[in-house]
């Protein structure tokens, strides 16, 4: 229990089940479960819950299971099944001895609908689902009683009965709980707990023909396996009381229910439904698209599980739903495979290179490191002659201002090579499109360093034609073209909103020859172009595969963003010269108060919570920023940095207050760190002061 108490602070459920466990709550136990329903595959949504679950356990030295809630045979298949346990190893966890299935317990719960009618507290109705709709009636308006609903005991369980033996067909008849027909919580009007199903199943075959509902078994089945603290998500928050009512009334033990929010990743959906449609519908290859959030498409694509569970980590449990920017679980991403990749050079657009003063019957072999970032992953040796490819992109005949890459005239260094200057440009005759390039190179600039000390700004990747091997490779994008396609305001059919350009096949890409053979699945970043693995299902050892998993930064896009002649806009150095403050007093640039107005509706898209400042400092290289760890009740830190340095020459000032964060920004990779958020500050004439709240407010309590 140790990780969860020397948490900075405890996020709201591990607080409950710290508290259960000191009062010495099922004799200190602490038992979880991860309960799939398997009708699909696994998304990003899910993960969240298999790494609390299997968290929780963990941190407090207790159990976690595994179990299928399998009570639609219609829906269920065992390649499902499957995947799902695939999919929790891979993250790298364990339900060991435990594997269980809602099916092992149909018998118990047959014998607990029994003893609900046995008690007046169940009935067998014969009224058909439309009419069971209607007659629970809305929101506003109670519902009616069944014209079925007091039956005598005897009737209701020879009725029963006799729908387990077969004697009636599917929709004839269900079984209902006799709970209260007025009450505000639709769940509680008189749920349906069995329905007549001639559907074997997958598990148990033809032995039933009438199945439980999943409220009905949810609960019992936690109870079954002893489960001290069920976490659901949100949704499940109105089926608690119904579910507390099975307890009651079978008076078996309780489980406690805890509901949290769960993940909504921007530009994708999380809906069963809706994936299953984009796979039915042919709008990706499958299940395992790298383009699904699914957990063996983000596998297939390249996603690590170390990744998945760092962004899990870093997002936390909240009670509030909320949209988390995939630019996170990208970082997240990007920071692991920073450390495991092996580098090489692959080139997707090749352009012909012919040095002319390189003989030409000479091939020298260099040195390159593996992987920068840890030497003990070793180097390897790569060919290069007379003939190159470099990017097509890498050169242009006439050059903007602060283009660095090879242009008539310039010079450049060839990654690990040499330094090597255009000194003529080869067009094709018809078209006039650049061909070829005749370049020079100096010999005395081996390794990429210069002899006479001078610099070049431009450093290029290539690969020996002579040495290539031809590659496929697939750039891929935003399945959606929105952040929130779920969002009805976004359109009325979800898959209108598909974007086109989310895939992007490159054949005829040219790669080192150390990429011969790759393993499937490996992980490599080719230099300058993103991070890439091989494709577990299409690449062959004849005709490689690759999959971009995500891109890297490029410096000279950021710069054509800005003005042509390459300075920064006022509004870029303005953003440059407040990262992280967010002004109060209407003082930035020339706005007056109560210019610029915006709606209420605008304002209400802003998240403002309490945050308190665990950690400040000062940023090296960076004259106007602080750093800040601020506590918003997540179960971790948020990093921020704040141009506050000026008001604040001792940040260590700034610890223990309490501070108020835009908490669902985007977050933004600086060159000091990711900055998560955002933190109020007041500024005014030759003034400056962070906005800091009174009271007894908590950390992530919000701010209206």
């Amino acid at each position: 229990m140790s990780s969860a108490e020397s948490a900075p602070s405890l996020d709201f459920i591990r607080a409950i089940i710290t508290e259960d466990v000191k009062a010495n709550k099922n004799g200190g136990r602490v038992h979880t479960r991860f309960p799939p329903e398997p009708n699909g595959y696994l998304h990003i949504g899910h993960a969240k819950s298999i790494c609390l679950n299997f968290g929780v356990a963990k941190e407090f030295g207790g159990l976690c299971n595994l179990r299928f809630d399998d009570t639609n045979p219609t829906k269920e298949e065992e390649e499902y099944v499957a995947s799902i346990k695939e999919d929790v190893r891979w993250l790298g966890f364990d339900w060991e001895d435990r594997l269980y299935y809602a099916s092992d317990y149909f018998d118990r719960l047959y014998e607990f609908a029994l003893q609900l009618i046995r008690d007046g507290k169940a009935y067998v109705c014969g009224l058909g689902p439309e009419e069971i709709r209607a007659y629970r009636g809305t929101l506003t308006d109670p519902g009616r009683d069944s014209p079925y609903r007091n039956r005598p005991v005897e009737e209701n369980l020879t009725l029963f009965e006799r729908m387990r033996a077969g004697e009636f067909e599917d929709g004839a008849c269900v079984l209902r709980a006799k709970i209260d027909m007025a009450s505000p919580n639709l769940n509680m009007r008189d749920p349906v707990l069995y329905r007549v199903l001639h559907t074997p199943h997958q598990r148990t075959g033809t032995k039933w023909c009438i199945y439980p509902m999943y409220d009905f078994t949810h609960g019992q089945s936690d109870s079954i396996e002893g489960i001290t603290h069920s976490l659901c998500t949100l949704e499940f928050e109105d089926h608690r009381p119904l579910y507390d009512w099975f307890i009651r009334e079978l008076q078996i033990f309780a489980p406690r229910q805890i509901e949290f929010a769960r993940l909504n990743l921007s530009y994708t959906v999380m809906s069963k439904r809706k994936l299953l449609e984009l796979v039915r519908g042919g709008h990706v290859s499958g299940w395992n698209d790298p383009r699904m959030p699914t957990l063996s498409g983000m596998r297939r694509r390249g996603y690590t599980a170390t990744a998945i569970r760092d962004f899990c980590d870093r997002i936390g449990v909240a009670k509030k739903e909320s949209m988390v920017d995939i630019g996170l679980l990208d970082h997240c991403l990007r920071e692991d495979l920073n450390l495991r990749a092996l580098r090489r050079m692959a080139v997707l657009h090749p352009l012909r290179v012919v040095i002319d003063n390189y003989p030409e019957d000479q091939v020298e072999y260099l040195d390159a490191e593996n992987n920068p970032e840890d030497p003990a992953m070793g180097s390897r040796q790569i060919p290069f002659s007379r003939v190159l490819y470099i990017e097509q992109e890498d050169f242009r005949e006439d050059p903007p201002k602060k283009y660095f890459r090879l242009a008539p005239g310039q010079e450049v260094r060839l990654k690990h090579a040499f330094y090597i200057t255009c000194e003529r440009v080869v067009k094709d005759e018809t078209t006039a499109a650049v061909i070829e390039l005749r370049c020079t190179y100096d010999p005395n600039t081996r390794g990429g360093w210069s002899q006479d000390g001078r610099r070049v700004k431009g450093t290029l990747h290539w690969v020996s034609a002579a040495h290539a091997i031809e590659a496929e490779v697939r750039l891929y994008d935003h399945l959606f073209v929105t952040p929130n396609p779920a969002d009805p305001k976004e359109g009325a059919d979800f898959t209108s909103l598909l974007n086109p350009k989310s895939i992007e096949t490159v054949t005829s890409c040219k790669i080192e020859p150390s990429l011969a053979a790759p393993d499937p699945g490996a992980h490599f970043q080719f230099l300058r172009l993103g991070y890439f693995c091989v494709d577990v299902v299409d690449s062959t050892v004849d005709r490689p595969v690759f999959n971009r998993t995500a891109t890297l930064r490029d410096s000279w896009a950021k710069i054509e963003k800005t003005r042509p002649d390459g300075d920064m806009t006022a509004k870029a150095r303005q953003s440059e010269d407040r990262k992280g403050v967010a002004p109060v007093d209407g003082k930035c640039g020339e706005a007056a108060p109560g210019e610029n107005e915006i709606t209420i509706d605008d304002f209400a898209r802003i998240d403002l919570r309490v945050g308190v400042v665990r950690e400040a400092g000062l940023v090296k290289g960076a004259k106007k920023l602080i750093r800040l760890m601020v506590d918003l009740g997540e179960g971790r830190l948020r990093q921020i940095f704040s141009g506050i340095r000026s008001a604040y020459a001792d940040p260590e000032i700034l610890v223990g207050k309490k501070v108020i964060v835009v908490v669902n920004l985007k977050p933004r990779q600086m060159s000091f760190g990711l900055s998560e958020g955002m933190v109020l500050a007041g500024v005014g004439d030759d003034r400056l002061g962070i906005a800091t709240v009174e009271g007894d407010l908590l950390p992530g309590d919000k701010v209206m």
